[in-house]
């Protein structure tokens, strides 16, 4: 961390209400000199950050002081830019325009050095080009009403598409908005159904913020909601290629509950998963890299597909 970085730090630290230190803590949370830290506060004094010093607590800054809340570093704002990229290339056009709109106030308020740094990096860093450049935009599902649902736990009512064409109202409690690579889903417990369910933003119309709230009976379990399964769904047994394990891993729709060596060349890998014509199709991409043990049913929707495929 070079004196810039850590000065900033050292403000923003020192910024928080009621927040002061001694020079002994400032040291050790810096891993640096007691005359590093001395050195620091001159630096600041010099450019008027009023910095106080109290013989019993240490060191902070004069009430009401704020400094501006847009110093970044270099690092940061690549960090930055790789997130709003990100964000562009998502197939909802108001997650687009949204990421747009933030990435000019950033660079209004940006030091020339840093907008300079900030337009090399546009159009530079790409995020899912697959998303970017090969999907048509189209409109997502409300996600910020959704997203403000889930902040305040308030109940939402919107009108729901499902894949078999029909429409009709759901009320839901909101718990969490997640993105499956092409989408993004909210899951929440449904009044329909009384049981927790997945709605694909896309097919999302017509949200309503209920006033009504409803409470979490005990922390949220965000592994356990993504990863659910019931009595519909299907143990699923997976003999893969050791080199493609990391990549099923990385991109399986499910949470792998077993693996284990079979050979120097192969990996058993079980899952669970409700949908199996999904599964099915989804598996295909690994070619013959992967062959599927279990169950009988996806073996034979497997040998089917492939029959109508060479049809």
């Amino acid at each position: 961390m070079n004196s810039s970085e850590r000065r900033l730090k050292l403000m923003l630290l020192l910024q928080q209400p009621g927040k002061r230190l001694t020079v002994d803590e400032l040291a050790e949370r810096f891993d640096v000199s007691r005359r590093t830290i001395f050195r620091d506060f001159n630096a600041l004094q010099e450019i008027n950050v009023p910095v106080t010093w109290d013989r019993y607590s240490g060191y902070g800054l004069i009430e009401g002081y704020k400094i501006p809340p847009l110093m970044f570093t270099s690092k940061e704002l690549a960090t930055i830019m790789v997130g709003l990229n990100f964000v562009k290339s998502q197939v909802d056009q108001g997650l687009v325009e949204d990421a747009k709109g933030v990435e000019v106030k950033i660079k209004n308020v940006l030091p020339d050095e840093l907008k300079k740094f900030m337009d090399s990096l546009e159009g530079r860093t790409i995020v899912d080009p697959f998303l970017k450049f090969g999907g048509k935009k189209k409109k997502g599902g409300s996600w910020y009403l959704i997203n403000s649902a889930i902040a305040q736990q308030k109940r939402m009512q919107f009108e729901y598409t499902t894949k078999s064409g029909e429409t009709g109202i759901r009320k839901i409690d909101p718990y969490i908005l997640v993105f499956y690579q092409d989408h993004w889903n909210v899951i929440g417990k449904s009044h329909l159904r009384g049981e927790i369910r997945n709605f694909i933003l896309e097919n999302v119309n017509e949200v309503l913020i209920l006033d009504e709230s409803y409470e979490l009976k005990k922390e949220l379990d965000v592994e356990g909601l993504i990863f659910r399964s019931d009595e519909s769904s299907h143990s699923i047994t997976l003999l893969v290629e050791k080199s493609e394990m990391s990549r099923l891993e990385a991109n399986l729709p499910a949470k792998i509950i077993k693996k284990s060596d079979l050979n120097s060349k192969q990996i058993k890998a079980e899952f669970k998963f409700d949908n199996l014509a999904y599964i099915n199709e989804w598996l295909l991409q690994f070619g013959k890299k992967i062959k599927i043990e279990e169950p009988a049913e996806l073996i034979e929707k497997r040998k089917k597909l492939l029959l109508e495929m060479l049809e």
